[in-house]
């Protein structure tokens, strides 16, 4: 019999299940609290139940826990860049940066992707499947282990699922994690402190509208056009930059969230003055704030970044043009802190 993913399951679900076994109802919140509290991956690390039922509960039960295959950490920022192993042998990254608002964990929510855009690697080496609950959840987790022995206590603040993948291909499985990850009873992280990053999966945009989480969305448009965006992104010849903007208009109109769009800033392909009034005119009447982003260097593209009077003078012309615009920060560059790339490497090897 195949073991069941208890960490994929909430509360009252480990609850069922533990008596439909005939033990009683407390053991769940027993095991709820190892589980998703003391994140224990092992049944027999707990001290308040018997060797007899650990070893029942180990037969039964499957806990997530991902094996660290590699840890870099930047002599620049301090970021930190996992790969990890999961139970089937596929490779997935997480990112840990650190900002003087806390601590950020950038997770992936499958393995690979099928998106196929031009700026990024993680879509090198195709796709593979969706990561369950319990794997998105277990990134966090295992970074969180990882430092349980630091001298200042350390907690996981924020999370952006901006790592490999695309959240809203996997959609059942990415908005339990979020339920999961915010319970009180476990890692206890807000929603407001979560952003969600697509690739413009209009369908998915509409769902989860319908969800009414208060996370934030954020956008890869990246283009301000159709033309540009179609030689980029594939996904724009099914959700042109019209329906993708309709959906969000959609999504905040339910949500009333402001929505954060990402924008690669890539020379000569789209960062010019005339790029950001385009952009402008499209983002009109959205509440919202453009976060754009030098792209990073990607060895299998001839993609180059923006000069630095480039990247000054497209984000001076959205902000004359009343468009919230920063530019982000760059993090791990030391350590290919880019999605994709730390596992193109260890696929290639």
């Amino acid at each position: 019999m195949n073991k069941i993913d208890i960490k994929s399951m909430t509360k009252e679900e480990i609850e069922e299940d533990i008596v439909s076994l005939g033990l009683p109802k407390f053991r769940a919140s027993q095991i709820h609290r190892a589980l998703f509290s003391r994140l224990i991956t092992d049944f027999h690390e707990m001290t308040d139940i018997s060797s007899s039922l650990a070893d029942k509960l180990c037969e039964r039960y499957e806990i997530c826990a991902p094996k660290i295959v590699s840890k870099l950490v930047s002599k620049l920022d301090g970021t930190e860049k996992y790969l990890l192993a999961l139970s089937d042998g596929n490779i997935i990254e997480t990112v840990l940066m650190r900002y003087e608002h806390g601590n950020s964990v950038c997770v992936s929510t499958q393995v690979g992707c099928k998106m196929g855009c031009a700026f990024c690697a993680s879509t090198k080496n195709g796709f593979v499947r969706g990561l369950e609950p319990s794997e998105i959840l277990a990134e966090i987790e295992t970074v969180t282990r990882e430092h349980k022995d630091d001298k200042e206590p350390f907690r996981v603040s924020n999370i952006v699922l901006m790592g490999i993948g695309e959240p809203l291909d996997n959609f059942d499985n990415v908005v339990k994690f979020l339920h999961l990850v915010n319970d009180e009873g476990g890692l206890g992280i807000g929603y407001r402190h979560i952003s969600l990053s697509t690739c413009g999966l209009v369908p998915g945009i509409l769902r989860l509208a319908k969800e009414e989480l208060p996370i934030t969305l954020s956008i890869s448009l990246h283009a301000p056009n159709d033309k540009i965006r179609d030689s980029m992104m594939p996904v724009n010849h099914k959700y042109n930059i019209e329906k993708l903007l309709s959906a969000c208009r959609e999504y905040q109109r339910i949500c009333g969230r402001r929505i954060s769009f990402e924008y690669a800033l890539i020379s000569g392909v789209n960062d010019s003055p005339d790029n950001a009034r385009e952009l402008a005119s499209r983002l009109k009447g959205i509440m919202c704030h453009v976060n754009l982003i030098p792209v990073n260097s990607i060895r299998e593209k001839n993609f180059k970044k923006s000069t630095k009077n480039d990247i000054i003078l497209f984000t001076n012309t959205l902000k004359n043009c009343k468009i919230n615009a920063t530019v982000r920060r760059k993090l791990g560059s030391d350590i290919d802190a880019a999605c994709g790339q730390l596992r193109n490497d260890h696929i290639n090897k």
